[in-house]
């Protein structure tokens, strides 16, 4: 059965705010999973936040890809670590716009799955710099705010349209899955 959640799109006001703790792991928080972990793999994306699909919560999931299993990251805290490096990403928030973004190579995160256990992973390259892309979600950060000035104006145009509430529809619309759709 549907909850009819669906993306959130900038520039929605829930994309920019902090979201608040889980306090309790219960049916709604697992169905909210649920409805995440299907609206990622729906739309093609690598992960997904709980601000994307309008729940101002510190959750946010990956999917199965490059021989890791999906998982979800509740109350998640990182540890970065790393000369920054840069590279493309996108933003299942935000269509048909991609930037080279900076972030440090490694990360190390600690957070809940849905028994409520803590486990920490550590990664590098790509997962890290998903983990790290969906937790700036859970603090209303977006990659329009890490973009280089360069990159903003190329983007202005999809940007000025998102603002301006264009058709959702156009989202499925996105490109087969790219290493960096997030």
């Amino acid at each position: 059965m549907s909850s009819g959640r669906g993306i959130v799109f900038h520039p929605d006001p829930i994309l920019r705010q902090k979201a608040r703790p889980v306090a309790k792991i219960d049916g709604s928080i697992v169905e909210l999973v649920r409805d995440m972990h299907r609206l990622a793999l729906e739309y093609e994306g690598i992960g997904l936040a709980a601000p994307q699909v309008g729940a101002s919560l510190r959750i946010f999931v990956t999917c199965p890809l490059y021989g890791e299993p999906p998982r979800v990251f509740i109350n998640p805290k990182l540890v970065l670590t790393g000369e920054i490096v840069g590279d493309e990403e996108g933003c299942l928030s935000l269509p048909d716009i991609r930037a080279e973004i900076v972030r440090p190579p490694q990360a190390k995160i600690t957070a809940l799955d849905l028994e409520g256990t803590e486990f920490t992973l550590e990664q590098s390259g790509l997962w890290a710099r998903v983990w790290q892309h969906e937790y700036d979600h859970l603090e209303g950060i977006m990659i329009i705010d890490r973009m280089r000035p360069l990159d903003k104006l190329a983007n202005r145009r999809a940007l000025r349209d998102l603002e301006r509430g264009p058709s959702r529809s156009t989202h499925h619309g996105l490109p087969h899955l790219r290493d960096k759709d997030l």
